[in-house]
């Protein structure tokens, strides 16, 4: 089952959708950006992996990316972020669009914390701890991306699996 519309002769949607349905999902994540915990130097979001999940199945990995680009450009101009957004939300996004192209499936969904989780904690770990001046272990930085991406992954496969079986799934099939 494909997650994404099919409107025209390749099969993909139009770049003005597409660009919609990205603002619409960067909106979604600044406005549910009130529920966050700090853990050490990052602070939390599980709903920007929520829509990482569905910014991947509904639009694919490059175009998640950038949701996930831009969101954390909007929270760190706004003081609501960390520069660790970066690395901690850009990988997961690209490893769920990237398992909903190949799998196109609800459980897909999984494929964001192993993005954030290894991923996004070494990049981290490797470029922006040191880049700011704190040195953060690896592990630290992984057991705080995972505490924020496991339940807002769990979150989109269920919202994912709600709309597979929604009488209205046809429409966001584009049928």
């Amino acid at each position: 089952m494909r997650f994404w519309f099919q409107t025209d002769k390749t099969g993909d949607r139009s770049r003005v959708e597409k660009l919609t349905l990205a603002g619409l999902f960067v909106a979604a994540a600044i406005l549910l950006s009130g529920v966050h915990f700090p853990m050490g130097p990052t602070r939390c979001y599980p709903f920007q992996h929520t829509v990482n999940v569905l910014a991947g199945a509904f639009l694919g990995p490059w175009w998640a990316a950038g949701v996930a680009f831009i969101t954390s450009v909007i929270r760190n101009m706004t003081g609501m972020g960390t520069l660790f957004a970066f690395p901690g939300s850009i990988p997961g996004a690209i490893a769920a669009g990237l398992a909903f192209k190949f799998f196109s499936r609800p459980v897909s969904a999984l494929a964001e914390p192993l993005g954030t989780g290894p991923v996004g904690a070494a990049l981290s770990a490797l470029l922006l701890g040191p880049a700011m001046g704190k040195p953060v272990g690896f592990f630290t930085l992984q057991t705080a991306f995972l505490i924020s991406s496991i339940p807002g992954a769990l979150l989109g496969m269920g919202i994912l699996h709600i709309f597979q079986k929604a009488p209205f799934s046809r429409v966001l099939r584009g049928r």
